[in-house]
């Protein structure tokens, strides 16, 4: 009887100790690849190979960048028209999980010159130029978008900050693959008269890559459980296991208390 006594009570002790489940444990052991997310990066940065091709990944630096660590387009007089997609290349390999109301903040460092306001007759141009617009989308979703009319002339970092709703916190893999979307419009008027004198001011456009210009987004913990990336809802096991545990604990919390009494009264 006092066999059964403590067989029951071990039981006991055995359920209501918590056990960290195989689907569960952080994907540690994996190769990672630095062009990806991972728990310990969590930074989207921007890359240009100074030509036609512009990209971004988890990886500060690039050997295809250009070595002059930055993008640049500049003209006398007229306009550029800036339209520059860096899109995550390697495509997003993982499924990740935003916490909501998390904050995704990051800097873009440019430098301006020229005009880009419209109707303020105070340069050339002529309702043909646009301000700084940036936007972030994950697969087709749009997640931020924002027209930036406080840029000046010269060298600056434009803040970029926003909260993850309930409904963007799921990136499916290359699903989800991020772009970062920047337009703007310049013009410059500079002109030569002649030998001696010249008017107005040349446009150009700057933006620096890798570190100077950086997307830190809000990436939950439970997006590096194997479970996660199988598709389960990561609280789902949360909401289960502890209750179901806690009945079979005080059944045989019970069972032990009748065995006791059973001896006791033999």
């Amino acid at each position: 009887m006092r066999g059964r006594l403590l067989l029951c009570l071990l039981l006991a002790v055995m359920l209501l100790v918590p056990v960290q489940a195989g689907d569960v444990t952080v994907m540690q052991n994996q190769q990672e690849d630095p062009k990806q997310p991972s728990a310990n990066s969590t930074t989207l940065y921007l890359h240009h190979d100074g030509m036609n091709n512009a990209w971004t990944h988890f990886a500060d630096n690039d050997t295809m960048d250009t070595e002059d660590g930055f993008y640049q387009e500049e003209i006398d007089n007229g306009l550029i028209d800036i339209d520059l997609r860096f899109r995550m290349n390697p495509e997003l390999s993982k499924r990740l999980l935003m916490t909501v109301d998390g904050e995704v903040r990051g800097t873009l460092k440019m430098d301006l010159q020229g005009d880009w306001t419209n109707g303020d007759n105070n340069g050339p141009c002529n309702n043909d130029c646009d301000q700084l617009n940036v936007t972030i989308l994950y697969g087709m979703n749009e997640l931020y978008r924002y027209h930036h009319t406080s840029t000046t002339t010269g060298l600056q970092e434009i803040p970029i900050s926003y909260r993850i709703t309930e409904e963007q916190k799921e990136w499916d893999g290359r699903d989800g693959n991020p772009t970062v979307h920047i337009t703007m419009k310049l013009r410059g008027d500079y002109r030569t008269t002649n030998v001696v004198f010249v008017s107005g001011e040349p446009a150009s456009f700057t933006l620096y890559l890798g570190a100077d210009s950086r997307i830190d987004l809000p990436i939950d913990e439970s997006s590096w459980t194997e479970a996660f990336q199988a598709g389960e809802d990561p609280n789902a096991g949360e909401e289960d296991s502890p209750g179901f545990g806690l009945v079979v604990a005080s059944s045989a919390i019970a069972m032990a208390a009748v065995a006791r009494r059973s001896d006791d009264e033999a």
